[in-house]
C-alpha cells in the first residue's frame, strides 16, 4: 500500500525538483558571471535548501547533529558515507559556512541543470572512475583548492553508493591524496542514515516518510600516520550507520 500511496507523491517530488533545478540553472550563471563566486556560493546553498523542502513533499525529514565547533578559517576533509543521492544536498546546506567541494564522478558534469554548472564552476572536480590517473590528478587538485582558499573537499571514500545502506570498505587513495595536498586541514568524519530508504523501489517510485540523520563525529587532526588516521575515521563513521537493511 505505501508503494502505491508513493507513486502520486513521487511525481508531484520530481517535477518540484526538475523545476527547481531548471528554475536556478539561469541564476547560477547570472551569479557567477555578474557577480563571481561568492554570489554563486549563496545561490547554491539556497538552491539545495530547495531540494530539500522538495523532498518534504515525500515525507522526508532531517536532522542535523553537530556538537562540535567547527573552525571556518582552516580548510576542512568531510569525509562521509553515501547512500544515494540525498546525501548531497543536506551536506550542501547544513555545512553551507564551509564551502563544501565534491568529489564527483565526470557523468555528473554535463547534461544536469543547475547541478553540472555548479560542479564545474563552483570548485569542485569531476573525476574519471575507469581511469585512476586522472581522477587522483584531480582530487589532488582540490586538496590544492582548499588549502589555498580554507573550503572543505567532501569525499565518499566507499567509492560508490551502497543502495543498502551497509558501510562498504573505504577505498584509501583518494583521501591520502587529499591530505597530503591540504596538509593544515581538520578531518570531518559524518555517518548519513537513512538516504538508501528513499530508493528502496529503485529510482521510481521513491520510498515516503524517511528520517535522514547526519551525525558529526570528533573531528582529527591530521597525522603522520595516515592509514592509522583513515582507520580511525571509517570505525567513526561506519559505527554511526545504525540503519540498513
Amino acid at each position: 500500500m505505501q508503494k502505491i500511496l508513493a507513486y502520486p507523491f513521487s511525481i508531484v517530488y520530481q517535477i518540484l525538483f526538475g523545476l527547481t533545478l531548471l528554475v536556478f540553472h539561469p541564476i547560477q550563471w547570472f551569479a557567477f558571471n555578474v557577480f563571481g563566486y561568492p554570489a554563486l556560493k549563496r545561490t547554491v546553498s539556497i538552491l539545495n535548501f530547495c531540494l530539500l523542502r522538495c523532498s518534504n513533499v515525500l515525507g522526508t525529514t532531517y536532522t542535523f547533529n553537530n556538537p562540535y565547533d567547527i573552525p571556518t578559517d582552516r580548510p576542512l576533509i568531510i569525509v562521509a558515507n553515501h547512500q544515494s543521492m540525498h546525501d548531497i544536498s543536506p551536506i550542501v546546506w547544513y555545512m553551507r559556512k564551509h564551502h563544501p567541494k565534491f568529489v564527483s564522478k565526470q557523468e555528473l558534469g554535463k547534461g544536469i541543470p543547475s547541478v553540472s554548472y555548479n560542479l564545474r564552476h563552483g570548485g569542485s572536480v569531476l573525476i574519471d572512475r575507469k581511469d585512476s590517473r586522472q581522477a587522483l590528478t584531480e582530487i589532488a587538485k582540490l586538496g590544492k583548492y582548499i588549502e589555498a582558499h580554507n573550503r572543505s573537499a567532501v569525499i565518499f571514500p566507499e567509492g560508490t553508493r551502497s543502495k543498502t545502506g551497509h558501510p562498504k570498505k573505504f577505498q584509501t587513495m583518494g583521501l591520502k591524496i587529499l591530505m597530503k595536498n591540504a596538509p593544515s586541514a581538520l578531518i570531518v568524519p559524518i555517518s548519513i542514515n537513512n538516504s538508501w530508504k528513499m530508493l528502496r523501489y529503485g529510482k521510481f517510485p521513491n520510498a515516503l516518510g524517511n528520517h535522514i540523520t547526519l551525525d558529526v563525529h570528533q573531528p582529527l587532526e591530521i597525522s603522520e600516520d595516515k592509514d592509522a588516521l583513515i582507520a580511525k575515521v571509517e570505525q567513526q563513521i561506519t559505527s554511526g550507520i545504525t540503519s540498513f537493511a
